[in-house]
């Protein structure tokens, strides 16, 4: 047994508040490059079959961030999902490691997917090695690689090391996911980052999991991610896959789960294996633009607090102070909390 490390998550620390000579929001570039291409908003829509289909997408990309297609169906469907993003944005849509991910992967790039994203809750396995060796022999690097979920340095190295031009960290950590629960292991989104951006190898950090707010995102790309891929944060939007519930007492909702939900395996391969999320409704919530115009300023105010004009100097300067649990309790509308 190793010694035991203390490690810490996105409510265990505030960043301090510093000079700054910024008049306006607008002075601030919160753009982020993912290999070649370059970002205006440094957010992207997780590949979960009750948050990014072609609607998802577009609105992603129209806002200046990325959303990929999930891959919890046929070939055909997510081909045709995929061919539906406007010719304007750039198209990216998720494979697996096992199975038809090869076939899959080769139907998405011919389909004009410039970007696939590896999709697997344990990234820093044998499975992951022997997908990447292939999809960059196959396509060499006319594709960009997203791969994960990893939660340490070595598992950031070993992708890049397979091919992976950008790797997603945290394990275990999204709002309804259960397999720190069911497994015992992950590590807090926060102390993931701090430990997966040493790394020296030229690959994109993107954050995934255990946000909550813009102010969580802010967070996350103090601690060195180039993107953060959210779910919960827009689910329950018009552009989210599936019908608007509606109940008798005049409330709506939209249905929101996590892939290793028992409901999202039987959907999706017919029955159920290891139990590693929930299944839920949420609140119908509009349209998706009004979040992201949120999350949007949310960044830039960010940036503004620390003096910083865009992410990288943002990072240099970002100063994270731990903060107690009064201390979190202070931190929210905490008039709230008396009601």
């Amino acid at each position: 047994m190793t010694k035991l490390v203390e490690c810490l998550s996105y409510e265990d620390v505030l960043l301090e508040p510093q000079y700054s000579t910024i008049i306006s929001r607008e002075e601030i570039s919160i753009s982020s490059s993912l290999g070649s291409k370059t970002f205006a908003f440094p957010v992207i829509s997780s590949p979960m079959d009750t948050v990014t289909e072609t609607a998802m997408a577009n609105a992603m990309s129209t806002f200046g961030g990325l959303g990929i297609i999930h891959r919890y169906c046929s070939i055909e469907e997510q081909v045709t999902m995929l061919l539906a993003i406007s010719s304007e944005h750039p198209r990216a849509a998720a494979i697996g490691v096992t199975g038809d991910y090869h076939e899959r992967a080769l139907s998405l790039v011919a389909a004009g997917a410039e970007i696939l994203c590896v999709d697997v809750a344990h990234g820093h396995h044998i499975l992951m090695k022997n997908a990447l060796l292939q999809l960059r022999k196959t396509f060499q690097k006319t594709v960009h690689l997203m791969a994960g979920n990893v939660a340490t340095l070595s598992g950031v190295n070993d992708l890049a090391d397979w091919g992976a031009d950008s790797v997603r960290c945290n394990i275990g950590g999204g709002s309804i996911c259960s397999t720190r629960i069911q497994t015992g292991h992950g590590l807090p989104g926060l102390h993931t980052l701090f430990e997966c951006s040493k790394t020296e190898k030229d690959v994109s950090i993107i954050a995934d999991g255990g946000i909550k707010s813009p102010g969580d995102i802010v967070k996350a790309l103090a601690a060195g991610a180039d993107f953060v891929m959210v779910g919960s944060l827009l689910s329950g939007t018009i552009e989210t896959p599936g019908d608007v519930l509606h109940e008798p007492t005049g409330e709506t909702f939209k249905v929101y789960r996590g892939m290793a939900s028992k409901d999202a395996q039987v959907s999706w391969r017919g029955k159920s294996s290891s139990n590693e999320g929930v299944s839920t409704t949420v609140p119908f919530r509009g349209p998706v633009r009004n979040i992201l115009e949120d999350i949007k300023n949310g960044i830039r105010s960010g940036l503004s607090y620390s003096g910083a004009r865009h992410l990288s100097e943002f990072q240099a300067k970002a100063k994270f102070v731990r903060q107690t649990n009064a201390g979190s309790v202070e931190s929210s509308a905490h008039i709230l909390l008396k009601k």
